[in-house]
């Protein structure tokens, strides 16, 4: 088994692969049990399987640790794991901490923690990196950072004093939305606050776009009006529509007036909608051009980055507004057709008429059937005057047929343990695609 001193930051994320190479999961903390005179002792980790599910790798069934990757024996209990009052999560309530030097020289911050192997499937808590508070007022200003033994700090969390979640939020950094949300929602209530305090409302929007309603709401509750409706703003008017409707009348009403009037425009308009209609399950932020536009106008709305893959396939053609409810609903021109065609043609040659739109009244079930039945990405919705009001897309339609609790581990049909002693029931786990980026607007 590997001996290198491995700093536990850098694994959050890492693959879990089973001795024959299949990945079984990703790491997403490191679990430590503290001890009365001896460094805190490496019992497991956290690992995500596929389903989002969160269960517990005993260390002792980990063979080695190093190159981005954590090699295991392939045996893995599939019970969800449940933090037990003895355990410490690292990543989740080790970084960020205060931390007293014992040569009295003052206080720092934990930064990230090492753990080093001590014998046959022994870890445990070997050094920790940390920063000192800074000693000018710049604002660029950082503190001195230095490697030091666990021996030589002692922990210093006063009564009422949260902790700084600023190392998590850096730790998780490059977790797609959906998995940060998943790992959020794992945490404590009062650590989830805070690292959601410290997140950028863009950030946020995207987190809470992945979660259920009733989890998103609870966090909105602990923002302040302000910020609440910042982040809603940021939101997809049909997701930040559905966590409207799942708050209190009298919060979701003042946060909708402290909303620009354009956004808040579009969310009351979705709320108008059965959620079991088109209106209910459409996005009001399609890409809408003229006739007129040509083909390499549409194709640089499609290239944006923060476009999600389900509205850059098609683009809608409209007469005058091109802003939803739009002019009179012409067409769409699928992404495909228009790399068939030079950069000057115009996008009204290129039109498929054969798609029809759905009105906003559709049952989503018939929606869900049209998209099936003609391998469709997406689907204009009108109103009765054949104005464009929006485009249901395949995730809208997947987000409905999923259970409720989708986005639960619990959810995950696998079969459950008494304990976190391996079940030989677990194969190999092979991870699957992110569910949606985000989304943007027309632009």
């Amino acid at each position: 088994m590997s001996t290198t001193r491995i700093f536990v930051a850098r694994l959050a994320g890492c693959a879990v692969f089973d001795r024959q190479g299949d990945r079984l999961g990703r790491v997403r903390d490191v679990v430590v049990v503290y001890r009365r005179a001896d460094p805190p002792r490496v019992v497991g980790m956290v690992v995500e399987i596929p389903g989002r599910r969160r269960v517990f790798l005993s260390i002792g069934r980990i063979v080695s640790i190093g190159s981005g990757q954590v090699i295991t024996t392939g045996l893995i209990s599939v019970r969800r794991f449940e933090q037990r009052a003895s355990e410490t999560r690292i990543l989740a309530e080790m970084l960020g901490r205060r931390v007293a030097l014992t040569d009295e020289s003052g206080e720092a911050t934990i930064e990230d923690v090492a753990i080093e192997e001590v014998g046959p499937g022994e870890w445990e808590v070997s050094q920790v990196f940390v920063r000192r508070p800074k000693t000018s007022p710049s604002p660029f200003a950082k503190g001195a950072t230095m490697f030091v033994k666990w021996a030589d700090v002692r922990e210093r969390i006063r009564t009422g004093q949260g902790q700084s979640a600023t190392q998590l939020i850096q730790s998780y950094a490059d977790l797609q939305a959906a998995d940060l949300a998943s790992t959020l929602l794992d945490l404590p209530e009062q650590r989830m606050l805070e690292v959601v305090t410290e997140l950028p409302d863009e950030r946020l929007a995207d987190v809470l776009e992945e979660m259920p309603e009733a989890s998103g709401a609870r966090i909105l509750a602990g923002l302040g009006d302000d910020r609440a409706a910042d982040v809603l703003e940021a939101m997809q008017p049909d997701d930040a529509a559905d966590l409207i409707a799942s708050l209190p009348g009298e919060r979701s009403d003042a946060l909708l007036d402290l909303m620009e009037p354009d956004e808040a425009e579009d969310v009351r308009m979705l709320l108008t909608y059965d959620p079991d209609t088109a209106g209910g399950l459409m996005t009001t932020d399609p890409i809408i051009l003229s006739s007129d536009a040509t083909v390499a106008e549409g194709l640089a709305l499609i290239r944006r980055h923060e476009l999600a893959p389900a509205l850059g396939a098609a683009i809608c053609i409209t007469l005058p507004p091109y802003e939803p409810p739009t002019g009179r609903f012409l067409g769409i021109v699928h992404f495909q057709r228009m790399l068939r065609y030079p950069p000057h043609e115009r996008m009204g040659t290129l039109l498929d008429t054969s798609t029809e739109p759905v009105r906003a009244d559709t049952s989503a079930a018939e929606v869900s059937r049209i998209l099936a039945s003609y391998n469709l990405v997406q689907v204009p919705v009108v109103d009765a005057a054949h104005r464009l009001v929006g485009v249901v897309t395949v995730d809208d339609v997947l987000d409905r047929l999923l259970p409720d609790d989708w986005r639960s581990s619990d959810a995950d049909p696998a079969p459950r343990v008494p304990s976190r002693r391996p079940s030989a029931d677990t194969a190999a786990i092979l991870t699957r695609p992110q569910r949606r980026f985000r989304r943007g607007g027309a632009g």
